[in-house]
């Protein structure tokens, strides 16, 4: 305990600010202003598996249901009237019966499999990768025996990974897969940590009650199709090192026919059998890898969503926590086993 009195002033008047904070937001939030009969201090969020458009604006107006209105800070809109009909021209009891197809008409859709549009997740992918070049780039810009704190610190994050690599590859093969290694282990990990920035929750597209519709920036962790495209970007390292290693003979891992002359009828059947599911092994990654980064991502972003919503303020930063683990975890396992199906793909054995 310290024994300093201007420490235990200091540390009482936190734990008083925190307590009171806690007490705000408890009040605040849904659990608290749904017991008091009044409206909740953050709005509703909505939950959206599907990626979002958000330009051009007719792409984002046609799936979420909006138009534009000029009068909240350029991104706000309105619901759209598309299938609406004139109100003037309607008598006032039809427009009752249609409330459940008003509401029905703002949900969000999905893209077309054929369209393009930018989607609040790739423009996290982007925001990710701008970060990712300009600190690298500007730790190794101006680099000294005697480095600064910006180089230090990109110094200590390639050694990491190096290191980390080197365990499980070796050094000579570590340097040659480090640049894709370490490319998604920080991809990832600048994904999920930059979500966690305050204007992620706040800043998004809103209709005329207020009420978000689509955030500018959403997780790209969030869209299956960034930890897929990951996935395919591993699996296509994998077996590059093993052909590279190997040539045609890798083959021989998945498609054991010789077995049959080799060790006899029933040892090779055996040996085929094992071979076609390595090879189902093989393809399954891509599917684990996906979903594995997918599942945490998305759950840990419903997770700070909900917590904010019902408990804002203090009790966020416990999950905020929670989520700066589970993305570091994320990207060590993924760079991780990307390392150990390396290894295994260029090991010496018999293929």
């Amino acid at each position: 305990m310290p024994t300093n009195p201007a420490v235990k002033k200091l540390l009482f008047g936190t734990v008083v600010l925190l307590g009171l904070l806690a007490v705000v937001g408890i009040v605040g939030g849904a659990i608290g202003s749904s017991v008091l009969g009044r409206a909740p201090f953050i709005s509703q969020p909505e939950i959206h598996l599907p990626p979002q458009p958000v330009f051009p604006s007719a792409s984002r107006n046609k799936h979420l249901g909006l138009t534009e209105n000029q009068g909240v800070h350029g991104i706000s809109s309105k619901p759209d009237s598309e299938h609406s009909v004139d109100p003037h021209a309607k008598p006032k009891e039809d427009v009752g019966s249609h409330a459940d197809d008003t509401s029905e008409k703002h949900h969000s859709t999905p893209l077309e499999p054929m369209e393009f549009a930018i989607t609040n997740t790739m423009l996290s992918a982007w925001f990710a990768s701008l970060v990712l070049i300009l600190l690298f780039v500007w730790g190794a810009r101006k680099r000294s025996m005697v480095p600064g704190r910006l180089q230090s610190l990109v110094e200590v994050l390639f050694e990491g990974v190096l290191s980390f690599a080197t365990g499980v590859l070796g050094a000579d093969m570590a340097r040659k897969c480090f640049p894709v290694v370490a490319t998604i282990f920080f991809f990832v990990l600048f994904n999920a940590w930059l979500a966690l920035l305050p204007f992620y929750q706040f800043l998004g597209f809103v209709d005329s009650d207020n009420n978000i519709k689509a955030h500018l920036l959403r997780p790209a962790g969030t869209d299956l199709n960034m930890p897929l495209a990951l996935a395919l970007v591993s699996f296509v390292l994998v077996e590059y090192w093993g052909f590279r290693s190997h040539g045609f003979g890798y083959l021989k891992k998945f498609f054991a026919f010789g077995s049959i002359f080799k060790k006899g009828i029933f040892q090779g059947v055996i040996d085929i059998i094992v071979g076609a599911l390595e090879l189902v092994s093989e393809c399954v990654r891509i599917v684990a890898f996906t979903f594995r980064l997918f599942g945490n991502m998305t759950a840990g972003e419903i997770l700070v969503v909900m917590i904010t919503f019902l408990f804002p303020l203090v009790l966020t930063n416990l999950v905020y926590g929670l989520e700066i683990l589970v993305g570091l975890i994320q990207s060590v396992i993924f760079a991780g086993l990307t390392l150990v199906f390396i290894s295994v793909a260029t090991s010496h054995e018999e293929h």
